[in-house]
């Protein structure tokens, strides 16, 4: 496993603000520290750039920043962090860094 994706879903119930300023940060986090952060969002107009499972598989960790229901199963045996979508956006980078540093715990799906 490549140490040079992470996979992240930025979701807001009420807007689409807040999904899209989360997913930048994170994004912008990933290119200061040299890995590619691949974004889904979802807010209130939907999914966008839908995580492909081959970017899953490929991931080092993914980050859930979400105020929203996510479709998690997906994510079963990855190191995961879940965070508030606000959360995301104030601490991108401590995020991304903490994924690259291996300091999730295992998703483990019900």
């Amino acid at each position: 496993m490549a140490k040079d994706k992470i996979v992240a879903v930025t979701a807001c119930p009420t807007g689409i603000a807040h999904t899209y300023m989360a997913a930048e940060k994170l994004e912008k986090a990933g290119k200061k520290l040299g890995v590619k952060v691949i974004v889904e969002t979802n807010g209130s107009i939907g999914v966008e750039n839908k995580l492909k499972s081959k970017d899953i598989e490929e991931a080092v960790a993914v980050i859930i920043g979400a105020d929203a229901r996510v479709e998690m199963k997906r994510f079963n045996g990855k190191p995961l962090k879940e965070v508030s979508v606000s959360q995301a956006i104030k601490n991108a980078e401590t995020l991304v860094q903490d994924a690259l540093d291996g300091k999730f715990d295992t998703y483990k799906a019900k």
